[in-house]
C-alpha cells in the first residue's frame, strides 16, 4: 500500500512539475495558478516520499551486505535506523495525503457573540477578538473589521489558506476568572461563541435579488444617538431562510451593503455545508472542521493560568501569551487529530 502510494506521489509531482514548464499552462495565467497551488500542497509529501526511497535504498543494501559479509556492527546500525525510519514515514505519508478540506485556502469571516456570563461575556469577547487578530497578524494573515458592537464583533481574515488555520477555533469558548467588579473574589464562569465561516464568492452562492429584503436607517451610537444625518446603516433579510445581517460602521451605504452581502453569502455557504454534512456519516461529519457550536471547545482559566482544548486535551499554562495570539501549539494538535481521524476513515487524496 505505501509503496503505491509513494508512486502514485511521485508521478503526480513529475506530471505537476511538467506542467509548471509548459509554455502553454503558463500563458494561461488561471491554469498557472491551479498548478502552482497543487504543486505546493504536494511538495511536502514529495519529500518524505523522496526520504523513503532513500531508507529503502540504505535497507536493502544493508540486507544485501549483511547476508553476503556476514554481521557488521555498523552495517545492522544502518539497517536498523532505516527500517525504524520507514515506519515512521508510513504514517507521516499517508497524513500528508489525507484529503484537504476544499475550504482551506479561502478567506474566512469570523463572527464572535457574547454569550452566557452578562458584561463579562462581553469583555471576553472582544478578548477572543483581539487575541484571533493578533494570531492572524503572527501568521502573515490581513484582518478586515467589519462590524463591532458591545460583545459582537465581525471581522475578516485574508490570506492563502486562512480557513485551514481558523476553522478550529469555531465553537464556544468558555472562560473562568475574577471580574475587576467582584469584591468577594469569586470566580465566574462566562462565554463567548466563534463562528468562522469560509468566505463564499459569487460562485458559490447564487443568491436571487428578489429573495432579499434590503432595509436602510441611520446608524446609531451609544444611547441610541444618531452617528451621522444619511440613512447609510443597511439591514439585509434573506426571506427563504430569515438570516438577517445588518452593517452600520461604514458612512457609505454602499460599503454598508457591500460589506452585508459578504456575510450573508458566507452564512448561506456554511448552512449549505452543514446540511450536506448532515447527509454524512456522523464520524464523516465530525472530521469536515465546522465542529457542533454546543460544545465548549475551550476553557482559558485564569486563576490557574490555564488553558485547556477540550476536543484534544491539550492544555498549556502562559495565559497573556495565548491571549497575545500564541495559538499555534493549539493549531498543529488539532490539526493532527482531524488528519489521524480522517486517515482511520480512509479519506486519502486520489489521483
Amino acid at each position: 500500500m505505501i509503496e503505491k502510494l509513494v508512486e502514485q506521489i511521485e508521478s503526480r509531482f513529475n506530471e505537476l512539475s511538467e506542467q509548471m514548464a509548459d509554455p502553454e499552462v503558463i500563458s494561461d495565467r488561471d491554469r498557472y495558478a491551479e498548478v502552482g497551488r497543487s504543486y505546493r500542497q504536494l511538495e511536502p509529501a514529495h519529500e518524505l516520499a523522496r526520504e523513503y526511497r532513500q531508507a529503502a535504498d540504505d535497507a536493502a543494501g544493508a540486507r544485501e551486505l549483511l547476508s553476503e559479509d556476514g554481521d557488521d556492527s555498523e552495517l545492522r546500525e544502518l539497517l536498523e535506523t532505516s527500517e525504524a525510519r520507514l515506519a515512521e514515514l508510513d504514517e507521516e505519508i499517508r497524513l500528508a495525503m489525507v484529503e484537504r478540506d476544499p475550504n482551506d485556502e479561502k478567506n474566512v469571516i469570523v463572527e464572535i457573540r457574547a454569550g452566557t456570563g452578562g458584561e463579562e461575556a462581553g469583555l471576553f469577547a472582544g478578548d477572543l477578538y483581539r487575541m484571533l487578530g493578533r494570531y492572524a497578524e503572527r501568521r502573515g494573515f490581513k484582518t478586515e473589521p467589519l462590524s463591532e458592537a458591545d460583545g459582537s464583533y465581525t471581522f475578516e481574515i485574508r490570506g492563502n489558506g486562512a480557513y485551514s488555520v481558523f476553522k478550529y477555533e469555531g465553537g464556544t469558548h468558555r472562560v473562568q476568572r475574577v471580574p475587576e467588579t467582584e469584591s468577594q473574589g469569586r470566580i465566574h464562569t462566562s462565554t463567548a461563541t466563534v463562528a468562522v465561516l469560509p468566505e463564499a464568492e459569487e460562485v458559490d452562492v447564487q443568491i436571487n435579488p428578489n429573495d432579499l429584503q434590503v432595509d436602510v436607517y441611520r446608524s446609531s451610537g451609544p444611547g441610541g444617538q444618531s452617528v451621522n444625518t444619511t440613512d447609510s446603516a443597511v439591514r439585509i433579510t434573506h426571506k427563504p431562510t430569515g438570516l438577517v445581517v445588518s452593517m452600520q460602521d461604514e458612512k457609505s451605504q454602499l460599503q454598508n451593503r457591500e460589506k452585508a452581502m459578504r456575510v450573508l453569502r458566507a452564512r448561506l455557504y456554511e448552512q449549505e455545508l452543514a446540511r450536506q454534512q448532515a447527509e454524512l456519516s456522523a464520524d464523516r461529519r465530525s472530521q469536515v472542521g465546522t465542529g457542533e457550536r454546543a460544545e465548549k471547545i475551550r476553557t482559558y482559566n485564569f486563576p490557574q493560568d490555564r488553558v485547556t482544548d477540550h476536543r484534544v486535551g491539550l492544555t498549556k499554562n502562559n495565559m497573556p501569551a495565548i491571549l497575545a495570539g500564541e495559538l499555534d501549539d493549539f493549531t498543529a494538535a488539532l490539526e493532527a487529530d482531524e488528519k489521524r481521524r480522517k486517515l482511520e476513515s480512509g479519506s486519502l487524496v486520489s489521483g
